[in-house]
C-alpha cells in the first residue's frame, strides 16, 4: 500500500534543467520519428500503388489486343479461332468467360456462377483456382467497367487478376456486357521488390529516428548550457560567500560575546571589531566583484589609460609602515582597458606579495615592474617570500586555493580581470627565491566579444 504520508524529494535546480533537457530530446524525437513514419507511409504506399498500376498497364494492353481477336458468328455466339490462332493464351494466362443471357449477369460479387468459362488455357504457367477466375470475371462484368485485384496461385505465389468487359458487336451504349477476358501476371518480382523497399525505408527511418535523437540531444544540451552555467555560477557564489564569511562572522560573534562578559578591554574590542569589520568589507566587495565578472553583467568601461601611472598610485596606497613597495616603469606604457578592474587586479596582486611575500618575523620587500613587450603591456610583481607552495601552484588561481589559509579570491578576481581584457596571468618562481606573477594585457585593448 503506498504511503500517503512519503515526502517526495525535491528535485534542484540543476536536476530540473537537466530532466528538461531529456524532455526536449524525446520531443524532438518522437517529432522526427512522427514526420519520418507518415513519409515513409507515404513512400510504401505510393510504391505498392505504382507497381500495380504498371501490371495493370501491361495486363490491359494484352487483354485489348485479345478483344480485338475476338468474333462472333451470325447468331451472335462467341468465334474464338481466331483468338487462339493468333494469341498463345498459356502465358500469360488468358480466360475467356461468357454470360450465358443477359438476364443472368450476377448482380452480387458472389454470383459468379452465372458465367460460363469459354476458353481456359490448357497448361498455362499460372495456375489458379477456377473461383478466382469466376469472381474477377463477375466483379468486372457487374460494374461494366475493367476491374484488377491481387490473388495467389494455388501453389500460394502472388499474381495479379486483370478482367476487361466485352460486348456483343453493333451494342448500343446500355447494353450489357457479354462476357469478360481474364488475364493473370505475375506478381512475385514486384512484391519482392515492394518488400525490399519497405526494410529499407524502414530501417532508413530508425536509423534516421536515432539520429535525430542523438542532433536532438546535442541541440538542448546547447539550448540549457546557458542555464545550467548560471545556476553554477549561482552555486558558486553561493559558495564563496558561505565559505568566506564564516570565519570573520564566526569572530565577530565570539568577540561580542567576549565584550559582554567584561573580559577584555573595550578599546581593543572596538580595535578588533573595526578590522573584523574591515576584513568583511573587502570580503563581500570581492564576492560581488567575481560574481560580476563570472556572469558578465560587469561590462569593461574601456578607456586610454596610463598603466605605469595607476600602479605607481595603487604601490603607495598599498604601502604600509615598514613594508617597501617599489616600482620600477622606464617609460609611459598606455592600454585601452577598464580603469577599476585593471586597479582592483594591481591591487590584489600587490597585497598578495605584501601578505605571503616574507619569511616570518621580516618585512615585506614586494617589487613591481611595469613594462611593454611589442602588443603586450606587463606588470610584474615580485617578492622574497618562501615561493609558491608546489601543490597548490597548477590551481593557484581558483578560489579557496591560496595555499596559505586565506580565501585565494583576490588572485581569482585579478585572473578573470585579465582574461576579461584577453590577458593573461602567470605564476612563476622569482629571481628573489620568492613568487612572481606577471599581469599581461594587451596593448590595443580586450578583443570585441571580451
Amino acid at each position: 500500500m503506498r504511503n500517503p504520508f512519503r515526502v517526495r524529494r525535491a528535485l534542484t535546480p540543476t536536476a530540473r534543467v537537466r530532466r528538461l533537457r531529456r524532455r526536449i530530446t524525446v520531443l524532438f524525437a518522437l517529432t522526427s520519428a512522427a514526420g519520418l513514419v507518415a513519409m515513409a507511409a507515404l513512400a510504401v504506399r505510393s510504391d505498392g500503388v505504382r507497381w500495380r498500376e504498371q501490371l495493370d498497364q501491361a495486363m490491359s494492353a494484352d487483354t485489348n489486343w485479345a478483344l480485338g481477336l475476338l468474333e462472333t458468328d451470325e447468331d451472335g455466339r462467341l468465334d474464338t479461332e481466331v483468338l487462339l490462332d493468333n494469341a498463345g493464351t498459356a502465358c500469360p494466362p488468358l480466360f475467356l468467360l461468357a454470360v450465358p443471357s443477359a438476364s443472368s449477369v450476377p448482380d452480387t460479387p458472389d454470383a459468379a456462377g452465372g458465367l460460363v468459362v469459354e476458353h481456359a488455357p490448357g497448361r498455362p504457367c499460372l495456375t489458379v483456382s477456377a473461383a478466382s477466375v469466376r469472381q474477377a470475371a463477375a466483379t468486372a462484368v457487374r460494374a461494366d467497367e475493367p476491374r484488377s485485384r491481387d490473388a495467389r496461385t494455388v501453389d500460394g505465389e502472388p499474381v495479379r487478376m486483370f478482367a476487361l468487359p466485352f460486348y456483343p458487336p453493333d451494342a448500343e451504349e446500355d447494353a450489357l456486357p457479354q462476357g469478360a477476358l481474364v488475364t493473370v501476371a505475375d506478381a512475385s518480382a514486384q512484391r519482392a521488390d515492394h518488400r525490399r523497399l519497405t526494410w529499407v525505408v524502414t530501417g532508413g527511418c530508425a536509423l534516421l529516428v536515432l539520429l535525430s535523437a542523438g542532433v536532438g540531444h546535442l541541440l538542448s544540451g546547447r539550448a540549457v548550457r546557458p542555464a545550467l552555467e548560471v545556476l553554477d555560477r549561482q552555486e558558486a557564489f553561493l559558495t564563496d560567500a558561505a565559505h568566506d564569511l564564516r570565519t570573520p562572522a564566526a569572530s565577530l560573534r565570539t568577540l561580542a560575546e567576549t565584550a559582554l562578559r567584561g573580559e577584555t578591554d573595550s578599546t581593543d574590542v572596538h580595535r578588533r571589531t573595526l578590522r573584523l569589520a574591515e576584513t568583511m568589507g573587502t570580503l563581500v566587495d570581492g564576492l560581488l566583484t567575481r560574481a560580476r565578472l563570472m556572469s558578465g553583467t560587469a561590462p569593461l568601461a574601456v578607456e586610454p589609460l596610463r598603466l605605469d601611472q595607476l600602479v605607481e598610485a595603487v604601490a603607495e596606497d598599498a604601502a604600509t609602515e615598514g613594508q617597501r613597495v617599489a616600482v620600477r616603469a622606464p617609460g609611459a606604457v598606455v592600454v585601452a582597458a577598464d580603469p577599476d578592474l585593471v586597479r582592483r587586479a594591481v591591487a590584489n596582486l600587490v597585497g598578495n606579495a605584501l601578505v605571503h611575500g616574507h619569511l616570518p618575523g621580516e618585512r615585506a620587500q614586494v617589487e613591481v615592474t611595469v613594462g611593454g613587450e611589442g602588443a603586450t603591456a606587463t606588470v610584474t610583481v615580485e617578492d622574497a617570500g618562501p615561493g609558491l607552495p608546489p601543490e597548490v601552484a597548477g590551481a593557484l588561481f581558483d578560489r579557496f586555493r591560496s595555499g596559505s589559509g586565506s580565501t585565494g579570491l583576490g588572485l581569482s578576481i585579478a585572473s578573470w580581470v585579465a582574461h576579461a581584457h584577453g590577458g593573461s596571468l602567470t605564476a612563476e618562481p622569482g629571481r628573489r627565491g620568492g613568487a612572481r606573477f606577471v599581469l599581461r594585457l594587451p596593448a590595443g585593448g580586450p578583443p570585441s566579444d571580451g
